[in-house]
């Protein structure tokens, strides 16, 4: 199983890394040494916590269907007479809505509003990371 550094924990985390390291010291999430004495995270370890994480409810999850639900912050909102496209960054991860312009005007979705982004969708499709020596990233 793949075990990642403090830094690379955080990225996938999308937190600083100094919040992993906090995490590790109040005995939050569990870390390791490596031979060269950095800090560690198992895989499997680190995927517990981010689902323990995520399992936080949302005040809306309850009344919908669509469990994938990404809170962020509304980086662009570009508008013509119907449609409108609006950019969310939520965390690490860039989300691009078409919707009504009238939808837009409604939810009063501006740069630097608040915004969950909901997503349901009958395909997913899902890649590999790139290997660790291919990026430096993820230990083996």
């Amino acid at each position: 199983m793949a075990r990642f550094r403090i830094g690379e924990a955080a990225e996938l985390l999308g937190v600083s890394t100094d919040t992993v390291r906090r995490w590790v010291d109040a005995g939050r999430l569990r870390a390791a040494r490596d031979e060269h004495g950095h800090r560690t995270v198992d895989g499997v370890d680190l995927a517990a916590f981010a689902r323990a994480q995520a399992a936080e409810p949302d005040e809306r999850a309850d009344a919908s269907s669509a469990r994938n639900r990404l809170r962020g912050i509304v980086v662009n909102v570009v508008k013509d007479t119907v449609m409108a496209q609006v950019d969310i960054q939520a965390g690490p991860f860039r989300i691009v809505s078409l919707m009504s312009r009238e939808a837009v005007d409604e939810l009063d979705l501006r740069v630097g509003s608040l915004a969950v982004a909901v997503v349901k969708s009958t395909t997913v499709v899902v890649e590999r990371a790139a290997p660790a020596g291919a990026r430096g990233k993820a230990t083996p």
